[in-house]
């Protein structure tokens, strides 16, 4: 098994994948190179893109893409390492509809223009529960605003947690927004003869299934930004 240090390497050099400068003026004042070109000059096509935040090692954004071929999948994360397997797995399996971001949610405007995004996936992040890093949480407000900067008008938001607190806090969010969701699922497995549900609960990553496995209850929301 490769070592963190190699993943990174090997990360940079994979033809699906992207690493963003850190340089703080660049970053400020420039945009990322495929900004407002990601169909015609990455993924070759017309098809929606749709992003996964904090994907982690990429097993939802991979599957996604496995399953829908007519759209286009991009997962970002802070740690390339991470993301290095979901990578890795995509050109093994000869997928051409996803890649991979190494960025910073904050930076997201500068890597996609407006209207470029049809979809959001933020699947089990990190919660932050404690009340001091409420403003670190993907569905605080500043997030959301950010999201519409690149979101397609009415482009769907979806949330899955385990977390209790994280979830709450989300739902109280939307309301204070004046958002009603369009899915809301407080226990998604425990879910029957709901075939709007179906579709989520058919991909789960390995930290889901061991969430289930440990007796957690997996929440789910759908929601846009008006």
């Amino acid at each position: 098994m490769p070592t963190k240090l190699q993943k990174f390497e090997a990360f940079k050099q994979f033809k699906n994948s992207f690493a963003y400068s850190y340089n703080d003026y660049i970053i400020k004042n420039s945009t990322f190179s495929a900004y407002g070109k990601w169909n015609k000059e990455y993924f070759n096509n017309n098809y929606p893109i749709i992003i996964e935040i904090a994907c982690g090692r990429g097993e939802y954004t991979v599957n996604l893409a496995m399953r829908y071929l007519h759209q286009n999948f991009i997962g970002i994360d802070y740690k390339s390492n991470r993301m290095w397997v979901g990578a890795k797995q995509s050109i093994e399996q000869k997928l051409n509809n996803i890649a991979f971001i190494r960025t910073k949610v904050e930076f997201l405007d500068k890597v996609f223009a407006e209207n470029e995004i049809s979809e959001i996936w933020i699947t089990f992040p990190d919660p932050q529960i404690q009340k001091s890093r409420e403003k670190k949480r993907l569905t605080h407000p500043k997030f959301l605003a950010h999201y519409k900067k690149f979101l397609i008008p009415n482009g769907t938001i979806h949330l899955k947690t385990d977390n209790d607190i994280f979830f709450n806090y989300t739902i109280d969010v939307l309301k204070t927004l004046r958002i009603q969701p369009l899915l809301c699922s407080y226990n998604l497995y425990a879910e029957e003869n709901n075939s709007k549900l179906e579709e989520v609960k058919s991909i789960k990553t390995y930290y889901e299934k061991l969430f289930t496995q440990q007796g957690y209850s997996i929440k789910y929301c759908q929601f846009q930004l008006h």
